[in-house]
């Protein structure tokens, strides 16, 4: 086991958002901007953004991993690109304002519906129903879970009516 392997993952957060060089076996390097250490095998996913908006995902192995080296720390702006990269294109589409609204329209929906509805979560982002299903942004039938099959499929059945009523 290495010494990058020995780490704690609270070493590891500390990379996080940052550009680093990664020094691996048989002289590799690789550059880019850690999104994060795999906690289980220390395993470094690297972003690097290239011409017209595409980004490159490197993943170099942690037992791999010989060096690390911070070359820039992440500004906000950096740190909100990150955290964009693997977020659901529908998401991506809704400024917070927006998806406020569509909570607030299904929610309303919901309960006309006489439907059991909370929100949950520190900002009340994910809506409950009867508190066996949650559905969370942008509240489409896709964002639904529940573990009981049939209530999950009714509620998917119901919002997708429902959001097609409003195109």
């Amino acid at each position: 086991m290495n010494d990058w392997q020995r780490k704690s993952p609270l070493d590891w957060e500390t990379y996080v958002n940052k550009m680093v060089k990664v020094g691996a076996i048989e002289k590799h390097e690789y550059e880019g901007w850690v999104l994060t250490v795999d906690p289980v095998s220390a395993s470094i996913v690297l972003a690097t953004f290239l011409e017209n908006e595409k980004v490159s995902i490197s993943i170099v192995l942690g037992h791999a991993v010989q060096e690390v080296e911070i070359l820039k720390e992440g500004d906000d702006e950096m740190k909100q690109r990150l955290s964009c990269i693997f977020a659901p294109e529908e998401s991506k589409a809704y400024s917070p304002e927006e998806l406020e609204k569509r909570k607030n329209n299904l929610k309303t929906w919901l309960e006309t519906n006489h439907i059991p509805v909370t929100e949950q979560g520190e900002s009340g982002r994910t809506l409950c129903v009867a508190g066996v299903l949650t559905i969370d942004p942008p509240y489409g039938p896709e964002e639904c879970s529940s573990s009981n099959e049939i209530i999950l499929s009714r509620v998917q059945g119901l919002i997708q009516g429902y959001l097609e009523k409003q195109e």
